[in-house]
């Protein structure tokens, strides 16, 4: 479609439950001619895709593809990383020679945090230049939980740090002695480690742990409630809170 204005959209979804997405990421996804969806088995609906789903008519269904992405390769860019970025990014060039104005990527929570977006942005703008990016931003995981938890993020003067646990113990440890307040994303099985780390640090009492935030599968439990040895999904979020005792306290 050449001379046409061509638009990739990363649409925040928020962390699952559909009434967390906004008006704008709705009438984006509603307007989109091709809307895709990351998972990592292309033969099961993922987070992202069932939060679009449920805000799209029956019949809107056939623009909705999904891409799939891996989430075993731990660090680095690997062979099938970059493979399923370039395949993510072909999708979109095919859809723009089509004849599509506008492709929609929906990402769970925010496509400016911690987002594999991003990634795609990049390897559809080195192939067509010409691509102009937008995101529309959606509630993080971080705003959900101490929604739910009913624990403020900061308050007054405080600090607060968002970081993902696949950066390491020592970064971790790092953030919780200089930081207010401290989100860790990607737990998973990194959670014995983080309990250590949380009580090391003083932390564990005023930490909170949740994953299938929104989902019929939610579950917030004090980190000190929590077995260590328990299993957790990749996508377990982690609150350490400050202590405040007095109203007003940290202003």
């Amino acid at each position: 479609m050449t001379g046409s204005r061509q638009v990739l959209i990363g649409v925040g979804v928020g962390p699952g439950d559909p009434d967390l997405v906004t008006v704008k990421a709705v009438r984006a996804l509603r307007s989109a001619a091709l809307v895709l969806v990351p998972v990592t088995d292309e033969a099961s609906a993922g987070r992202a895709e069932a939060t679009v789903l449920s805000h799209l008519d029956p019949g809107d269904t056939g623009r909705v593809r999904r891409i799939a992405f891996t989430m075993s390769d731990r660090s680095g860019v690997t062979p099938r990383r970059a493979a399923a970025w370039d395949a993510a990014a072909a999708a979109v060039v095919e859809a723009f020679d089509g004849g599509a104005g506008v492709v929609a990527f929906a990402t769970i929570g925010d496509p400016n945090v911690y987002s594999t977006f991003s990634y795609l942005a990049q390897t559809v703008q080195a192939k067509r230049p010409e691509t102009v990016v937008e995101t529309i931003p959606g509630i993080t995981a971080m705003q959900d939980i101490a929604a739910r938890a009913g624990v403020p993020l900061c308050e007054g003067s405080e600090s607060l740090a968002l970081v993902s646990i696949t950066g390491g113990f020592a970064a971790y440890r790092a953030a919780l002695r200089a930081v207010d307040t401290v989100v860790a994303y990607k737990g998973g099985r990194h959670l014995p480690g983080m309990i250590d780390a949380l009580a090391a640090e003083g932390r564990l009492e005023n930490a909170v742990v949740g994953c299938g935030l929104g989902l019929p599968s939610q579950r917030i439990i004090p980190a000190s409630q929590l077995d260590p040895a328990e299993l957790a999904p990749y996508l377990t979020t982690v609150l350490a809170a400050p202590v405040r005792n007095t109203r007003g306290g940290r202003l």
